[in-house]
C-alpha cells in the first residue's frame, strides 16, 4: 500500500496483548482480536445494542403509518421522506467527523436519536394518529443517523491497527446483519405482547445505553492542526475532489454502485412470492427470500477469520462483487424456492466480504482528517443505492417478468464490475 496515502495515526487505545497464533478451524472461524482492545469494544457493543433496538422503530414506523392509513403507498412514501435527509446530513456529517472530536459528536447524534424514539413513544401513546408527525421524526432521526454513521465508522481507525481493520469491519457488519434478522423477528413476537408503542420506547432505552458505552470512549480530536476548519459545503466538495483524486477510492464506491443498483432484487420478492414461487405458499416464500441475504452476511462474518490474511483488497471487492451479481443471476434463473433461497445466501456472503473489504479500504487509503468524508459518502452509497434498484428492479419486473429482470441484473452486475477492473488497475493492484 502506498503509505503516503495512509494515515492511521496513533490509536486512542493503548497495544492489546499478542494474540495466540490462529490454528484449524479457527483460522476461519470469526477473528475477534479487535474486541480485545477496550474502545473498540465499547463501540462495538454500542452497535450490537442498536442494530437490534433500531430494527424495532424500523418495524414500528411503517406498521403504524399503515395503521392509520391502510395504505402501501403512503409507508413508500415515508420512506423516502427519510432518505433525503439521510443524504443531506451524511454528507455534511462527514465534514463535521473531520473538524471536531468525533466521540463529542457521537454522543451528540446518539443523544437525539435516543430522544428522537421517544418522542415516537409519546406520539403513539398519545394516540395522535397522524402520518405528518411520523414523517417529521422520523426525517429528524434519519438526519442524526445520518450525522452519527460517518463518525462511528471514521472512528474505527483510531481504535484498532491497520491489520485488524477488516476483522473490525467484519465485526461491526455482522453484528448490524445479525440486527436486520432479529430484529422484525421480535418486533413481530412483541406486538401482540407489549403493544406497538413499547417498541419505540425499548428502542430509546437501549440507546441509553448506547449514550454511555460512547462516553466510555476515549478523546477522538482531528489528529492535524487544522482543528478550526469550518463543516460546510466546500468541505463537502474538497471530499468529493478528494475521491476523484484517488482512484482506489473511486473504484471502491463504484463497485457497491455496480452490486447494488444492477443486483439488488428485493423489490421483486413480493412478485417472486406471489407468481414463481406460490405452491411453496407466498407468506413463507416471501419470508425466505427476504431473509437470505442477510443470513449470508452473517455466515460470511462468522467466517471472517478468512478475512485477515488477505493482503490483495482490490481483488476481495472485485471477486465478492463478481460472485455476489453470479450469484443473484442464479437465484433469477431457479424455478425452486430453495434452490433460489441457497443462491441468495451466497450472494449474502459476497456482501458481507464486500462490504468488509471496501470498509478497510476506506479507512486504510484515506487520511484521517477525510476520513469523516469518505464514511459520509459511503453511507449516501449504501443508503441510496438499494432503493435507485429498487425503482430499476421494480421497472424491469413489469416488463420482462421477475426472474428475467433478476438474472439479467445479476450478469450485468459481473460484466460491468469485470469491465471496470480491466478499464482501471488500480483497485486490481491495491494491497496492503
Amino acid at each position: 500500500m502506498d503509505t503516503s496515502e495512509s494515515s492511521s495515526g496513533p490509536r486512542a487505545d493503548g497495544p492489546a496483548p499478542p494474540a495466540p497464533p490462529r490454528r484449524g478451524w479457527r483460522r476461519w472461524a470469526m477473528d475477534t482480536r479487535p474486541l480485545r482492545r477496550p474502545a473498540y469494544r465499547r463501540l462495538w457493543a454500542s452497535t450490537a445494542v442498536t442494530a437490534v433496538g433500531s430494527q424495532l422503530t424500523a418495524v414500528a414506523v411503517p406498521k403504524q403509518i399503515y395503521d392509520i392509513t391502510g395504505s402501501s403507498a403512503w409507508v413508500g412514501t415515508a420512506s423516502l421522506a427519510g432518505l433525503l435527509p439521510l443524504i443531506v446530513f451524511a454528507l455534511w456529517g462527514g465534514a463535521i467527523a473531520d473538524s471536531m472530536d468525533r466521540r463529542t459528536l457521537l454522543l451528540i447524534t446518539n443523544t437525539g436519536i435516543a430522544v428522537t424514539s421517544l418522542l415516537f413513544w409519546v406520539q403513539a401513546v398519545a394516540g395522535l394518529e397522524s402520518v405528518a408527525v411520523l414523517m417529521v421524526l422520523l426525517a429528524v432521526q434519519q438526519a442524526f443517523w445520518g450525522l452519527n454513521a460517518p463518525a462511528r465508522s471514521a472512528s474505527i481507525a483510531r481504535l484498532v491497527p491497520e491489520d485488524e481493520l477488516p476483522a473490525a469491519n467484519a465485526l461491526g457488519s455482522t453484528v448490524m446483519q445479525t440486527g436486520q434478522v432479529a430484529g422484525p423477528l421480535l418486533a413481530g413476537a412483541l406486538i401482540p405482547v407489549v403493544g406497538l408503542p413499547e417498541l419505540y420506547l425499548i428502542d430509546a432505552l437501549a440507546l441509553c445505553a448506547t449514550v454511555w458505552a460512547v462516553y466510555r470512549l476515549p478523546a477522538l480530536p482531528p489528529l492535524t492542526a487544522r482543528v478550526a476548519r469550518r463543516a460546510g459545503v466546500r468541505e463537502i466538495v474538497e471530499g468529493f475532489r478528494y475521491i476523484s483524486g484517488h482512484a482506489v477510492l473511486l473504484l471502491s464506491f463504484l463497485a457497491d454502485i455496480v452490486a447494488m443498483v444492477l443486483g439488488m432484487p428485493r423489490a421483486l420478492f413480493p412478485q417472486l412470492a406471489a407468481e414463481t414461487f406460490a405452491p411453496y405458499g407466498e407468506g413463507f416464500a416471501l419470508g425466505l427470500l427476504f431473509a437470505a441475504i442477510p443470513i449470508g452476511a452473517v455466515v460470511g462474518g462468522l467466517l471472517s477469520g478468512t478475512y485477515s490474511r488477505a493482503r490483495r483488497h482490490g481483488w476481495m471487492v472485485i471477486g465478492s462483487v463478481v460472485v455476489w451479481g453470479a450469484a443473484v443471476a442464479g437465484s433469477g434463473l431457479s424455478g425452486n424456492l430453495w434452490l433460489a433461497v441457497a443462491f441468495l445466501a451466497v450472494a449474502g456472503i459476497a456482501d458481507m466480504v464486500s462490504m468488509v473489504f471496501r470498509g478497510a479500504i476506506l479507512l486504510s487509503a484515506a487520511t484521517d482528517e477525510m476520513r469523516g468524508r469518505m464514511q459520509g459518502v459511503f453511507t449516501v452509497v449504501v443508503a441510496g443505492g438499494p432503493r435507485l434498484a429498487d425503482v430499476l428492479h421494480g421497472t424491469a419486473g413489469s416488463a420482462f417478468g421477475p426472474r428475467t429482470a433478476v438474472a439479467g441484473g445479476g450478469i450485468l452486475v459481473v460484466v460491468v464490475m469485470l469491465a471496470l477492473a480491466a478499464a482501471m488497475p488500480a483497485l486490481r493492484r491495491y494491497r496492503v
